[in-house]
């Protein structure tokens, strides 16, 4: 139905009649509204709608974050019950050694996924920059071990014996090294091959491999001389502490050592961070040789040698320098999640079909099937655990999401 619109005239004999304002060939545009300072113009990202502003996570991801933290809080809680899940004094492997590089790989893939479009490296890199000093300090406070005399009137900070690394301060140094590399390495190059996919990230691999390189020829190449540390002596009767500090001297004279008191790893800290800044309770203090309860703690064994009672940290600085390539490994399949999105869907509806046909590809294509099917298993765990989130430990994935968001 046509409408006309109309003004009613004002007082007068004219009152009864009605004057049209549009001819009846006239139409009624929008009003274009002036944009104000209360009210700026819309720009194109907040004119799009909510869910295309959300970026849509990647359920595989947070499945393996989920299942990463539950399996830290189990070796954490169940490792001294278990040994074989628990940490190995140090030759070996167990459960609880995969958690740490779980944990780093993470932190590469969500890099890779984080800066994949950056209009400002500079803004990029002050907010990698920002949030690597934020998780240090954190860690520092956490794991730093810098309150002195909690029940005495020396309480407060002996920056002394402070620790300076941790956990979380390897992963924030991971997570600068990865962000760094993603931000200012990578090319604008168009991925359309293998060739292309590898010029466009070649420059992080390079990076990743000099670090490599300059790890093992330091761990293989100083030569650990002898060294000597202090530790405090007791009462050898009555296990009486005292005030008294005697020094331990370890005979060393070697080149590529690979065992608890002559490696180039403890060499490094000792250097660089100084005794007194390391780990007072070390992991290859377990050992057959510092415990009568090995593989777990214990009082030492008779002609225990003086290096059980030595510092080292287990997140130095040598060995952090390494974890960061494993940071790397998941810029890798981070990589390859951005570059096979399209490869992704059809693979998680014929999971068996692709696998069969990643045989019959190469390149790009293959790590995108294979990538395909990994995710695709992650997806299925995911939606198996928020069907039984009440059951076992299902419920570590939403704790996960609110600890490592």
């Amino acid at each position: 139905m046509d409408a006309t619109v109309v003004a009613i005239a004002g007082d007068g004999d004219d009152s009864d009649r009605r004057r049209p304002l549009l001819s009846p060939t006239e139409e009624i545009h929008p009003y274009a509204e002036v944009p104000s300072p209360q009210r700026p113009p819309l720009d194109d990202a907040a004119a799009q709608p909510e869910q295309q502003r959300n970026p849509q996570r990647v359920a595989s991801l947070d499945v393996f974050r989920g299942f990463t933290v539950a399996m830290m809080i189990l070796v954490d809680d169940a490792g001294g019950a278990w040994p074989g899940i628990n940490h190995a004094p140090w030759f070996g492997v167990t459960v609880a050694d995969f958690v740490m590089p779980a944990f780093l790989f993470i932190i590469g893939v969500s890099a890779a996924l984080v800066f994949k479009k950056m209009p400002n490296k500079k803004a990029a890199t002050k907010k990698a920059a920002v949030r690597a000093s934020k998780l240090f300090i954190f860690g520092v406070i956490l794991q730093g071990g810098y309150i002195h005399g909690r029940h005495k009137l020396t309480y407060g900070v002996d920056l002394d014996q402070i620790r300076w690394l941790g956990v979380l301060q390897r992963i924030a140094i991971g997570y600068f090294l990865a962000a760094i590399s993603e931000i200012w390495f990578v090319n604008n190059n168009l991925v359309d091959s293998p060739v292309s996919f590898v010029k466009k990230y070649f420059m992080e691999w390079i990076m990743a491999i000099m670090i490599t390189v300059l790890y093992v020829a330091l761990v293989f190449g100083l030569y650990v001389s002898n060294w000597e540390f202090k530790v405090k002596s007791s009462n050898s009767t009555l296990s009486i502490p005292s005030n008294l500090v005697e020094m331990k001297t370890i005979h060393c004279g070697v080149r590529g050592s690979l065992g608890p008191p002559c490696n180039a790893v403890g060499l490094v800290d000792r250097v660089l961070l100084g005794e007194n800044h390391l780990y007072k309770n070390p992991v290859y203090k377990r050992t057959k040789e510092c415990s009568i309860n090995s593989p777990d703690y214990g009082p030492l064994p008779p002609n225990a040698p003086d290096w059980c009672l030595a510092p080292f940290d287990p997140e130095g600085l040598l060995s952090t320098l390494m974890a960061a390539v494993t940071c790397f490994v998941g810029l890798h399949f981070g990589h390859v999640l951005i570059h096979c999105k399209a490869n992704l869907g059809s693979a998680a509806e014929s999971f068996t079909a692709n696998a069969i046909l990643a045989a019959s590809f190469d390149g790009v294509d293959n790590l995108c099937i294979f990538t395909a099917i990994i995710r695709h298993a992650f997806q299925q765990a995911f939606v198996y655990s928020e069907l039984h989130a009440t059951h076992r430990w299902g419920i570590w994935i939403p704790v996960a999401a609110a600890i490592l968001h």
